[in-house]
């Protein structure tokens, strides 16, 4: 599981590297991606149909959305807090990406 950890770390970290920050909305969007970032941690998430997939949480927004890592797929997803944990709303992409979306 540390492995799994570690990738994405670096997958992050990559992307945060390379986000553009020349203006004002690239840097005020990796300013609260960066306040916002969780060390990795596995979590259950919730996909249409009732499926289920372990994944990793990586990051909390408002409270209304989480930042999961899909290791099946290599991509990342926003997903919306439910009941029944957190579930998928199908935004994939990049990290940094997903979690500007909203």
């Amino acid at each position: 599981m540390a492995a799994v950890a570690d990738r994405i770390k670096a997958l992050i970290a990559g992307e945060i590297a390379a986000w553009p920050v020349d203006t004002r909305a690239g840097r005020m969007t990796l300013e609260a991606f960066k306040a916002n970032l969780r060390g990795p941690r596995p979590v259950t998430v919730n996909f249409s149909g009732g499926i289920t997939q372990k994944c990793w949480s990586v990051a909390r927004g408002d409270g209304c959305y989480r930042l999961i890592y899909l290791p099946s797929a290599g991509y990342f997803s926003l997903c919306v807090e439910s009941d029944f944990g957190p579930l998928d709303i199908g935004v994939h992409g990049p990290a940094i990406d997903c979690f500007g979306s909203v």
